[in-house]
């Protein structure tokens, strides 16, 4: 790619391929049987993915991630529900503020932006309050790239007869998640992360039970997976207009996806992304915020120079200049950066991204080496 096209690392919008890209040059009939048919072919691939064909429905909706964590919380939350929000960074306080918006009650539960929540916490609040009736968990809180013990943290919502949200979002199609195996009642992720789609779209794997239970709980109309699902089952067809471009692309890139060899193949690309990038930005004295035993290979988390001469706004502009695309820190207490590891991109880009770094902090006059 030259540097009018620069590679994003970021956690999403990220880097596409011109496979992906060239999907989006047709344009397609909402309500045509082809273009139904995509819709249909993409929900069935993105539940194989999760082994939950048999437990859960696959509901497309318009928009961001967000919105498809607001709709999942909005519908499956009956309005007399609790929700336990488990936060380390600040998606889970978005969750929260979901929760407060939607006038969901709700309690918090914060550690710190580089300490997992663990199965035990969840354990001593579930004892502690017999009014929840839901538990919303971050997988990979985005804010640092620290990755949450999940499946451990599933079973023990499941021995207390709790329900489960997971925002997958930075996680889905590139860290295993089995629905066999992790009792959920809603995994959230969207299209334009490690399935390496485009943005427009998120998805909600619901539980078909708890589903089938939530007429009436919404507090939108746009925003309800009852009704989104319920009129796709009946039609084939999205309730309003639907981001088709957006369809077309993810399909096509699910389609790369498997052709690298699914799951385990996408995961180790991204591994070796951040192996390569935490061992090249360590050789410059770059530490990460993180360490390695809770680090996720999606975005990985830098302590920003001391130098006074270090200024994000311009290193991130030089940066740029050079062909790549990073993401500013998201902690409140410690100056950082922050490097996307996923993408359609390669441990040799991520050589060449850290080179422009230091190539741009010579420049700088912050390193001298």
């Amino acid at each position: 790619m030259s540097t009018a096209e620069p590679i994003l690392l970021t956690p999403g919008p990220l880097t596409t391929s011109a496979r992906t890209r060239q999907a989006m040059m047709v344009d397609w009939g909402s309500w045509d049987d082809r273009f139904n048919q995509l819709t249909a072919s993409l929900c069935e691939q993105l539940l194989a993915i999760v082994n939950g064909t048999d437990s859960h429905h696959c509901v497309p909706l318009q928009g961001s991630g967000t919105f498809a964590v607001e709709a999942a919380i909005g519908t499956l939350v009956p309005r007399d529900g609790k929700v336990l929000v488990l936060i380390n960074g600040a998606y889970g306080k978005r969750l929260a503020k979901i929760c407060e918006v939607l006038g969901r009650s709700f309690s918090t539960f914060e550690s710190a932006e580089d300490e997992p929540t663990t199965a035990a916490d969840v354990d001593r609040l579930l004892r502690a309050d017999n009014s929840i009736t839901h538990v919303a968990l971050i997988h990979c809180e985005t804010s640092t790239g620290i990755l949450n013990p999940l499946p451990d943290i599933a079973q023990v919502i499941a021995r207390h007869g709790k329900r489960l949200i997971i925002d997958a979002m930075s996680s889905f199609g590139a860290l295993p998640i089995d629905a066999r195996q992790v009792p959920f009642d809603a995994l959230i992720a969207a299209s334009g992360k490690c399935l390496e789609g485009v943005p427009g779209m998120g998805f909600v794997f619901a539980s078909k039970s708890a589903l089938a239970n939530a007429a009436g709980n919404s507090h939108s109309l746009a925003m309800d997976l009852f009704d989104q699902h319920t009129y796709m089952a009946r039609t084939g067809q999205w309730r309003f207009t639907p981001p088709t471009h957006v369809v077309a692309a993810l399909h096509e890139a699910l389609l790369q996806y498997n052709e690298e060899g699914g799951l385990p193949a996408r995961h180790r690309r991204y591994a070796s992304n951040c192996q390569v990038l935490l061992e090249e930005m360590s050789k410059l004295g770059l530490r990460s915020f993180l360490p390695a035993s809770i680090q996720a290979p999606i975005i990985v988390t830098f302590h920003a120079p001391k130098d006074p001469r270090y200024q994000f706004k311009e290193f991130y502009e030089r940066v740029k200049a050079k062909g790549y695309i990073l993401y500013p820190g998201k902690l409140t207490q410690v100056e950082t950066f922050r490097v996307g590891c996923i993408g359609h991109v390669n441990g040799i880009e991520m050589q060449a991204a850290v080179a422009a770094v230091a190539e741009v902090l010579r420049e700088m006059e912050v390193l001298d080496i």
